[in-house]
């Protein structure tokens, strides 16, 4: 009688997790880039909220950041965050993904859907860069005045002794490499672009304006949302949620 009840136990479970199954593959899959001096960790909380409504989320750090700020080096360009993000797709096995880029990573991830293009679902670029063809941080910007340190851009919000999870130097090269960009499909993908904007403050004046001008002008789904440039933190709830829309949608 005892190995009936195991057994049947064991039939039950193995229903229960088959019917289950079915239920979590039809789930979405979100695939977030931190910016500059960040890292996966700081997208901790949404990646939490994502998961908490039935998302697998991956939020990869990008080399020389975060917990792989040991890899960091001279040679870490544009070209290796993008293929950091690239490498998480195909290594996973994930398609249909919605790749979401936040400040910096909107440059990795235009990078990312002009060379997979066909796992990608929906782009959403959040406070995020909107670089051309042969464009770099640095010819967006205008090369502001940042304070470079064996080739690593210094955070001078970071005191020093702070300990991590923290932001740390952001390679110089990542800024001044230019973007390569040649596949016209990119162009095909369903496209948002979040402008954060602190309350109170005029869009016009956010340091983001002109890139989500770029985006308009594009054609792209444009929406906006209360919030400092870090929504992540000041704003994880209202982000999420809006995800969630645009992932309706």
């Amino acid at each position: 009688m005892k190995k009936f009840r195991v057994i049947l136990i064991f039939m039950i479970s193995m229903m229960s997790f088959q019917m289950a199954w079915p239920q979590s593959t039809s789930e979405a899959t979100y695939v977030i880039v931190h910016g500059a001096w960040g890292g996966g960790w700081a997208f901790k909380k949404v990646d939490s909220l994502l998961t908490a409504t039935g998302s697998m989320v991956y939020r990869p750090t990008l080399t020389g950041q975060g917990e792989r700020v040991h890899l960091a080096s001279l040679e870490v360009g544009l070209d290796t965050h993008i293929t950091d993000i690239v490498n998480t797709v195909l290594y996973e096995e994930l398609d249909n993904i919605i790749l979401v880029g936040h400040s910096y990573g909107g440059m990795v991830i235009t990078g990312v859907a002009d060379s997979i293009p066909e796992r990608i679902s929906k782009l959403i670029y959040i406070d995020a860069f909107v670089p051309e063809n042969n464009e770099s941080v640095g010819s967006i910007t205008g090369n502001r005045n940042f304070k470079a340190v064996n080739g690593h851009i210094v955070p001078p919000w970071v005191k020093e002794g702070t300990l991590p999870p923290k932001d740390v130097p952001h390679p110089l090269k990542t800024w001044t490499d230019r973007i390569s960009l040649k596949n016209p499909k990119r162009l095909e993908l369903a496209t948002t672009y979040i402008l954060t904007v602190d309350k109170g403050q005029d869009p016009e004046k956010d340091g983001f304006a002109r890139q989500a001008k770029r985006a308009e002008k594009k054609g792209w789904t444009m929406l906006q949302l209360e919030a400092d440039h870090n929504a992540q933190w000041s704003a994880p709830e209202a982000f999420v949620k809006m995800l969630k829309d645009i992932e309706a949608k």
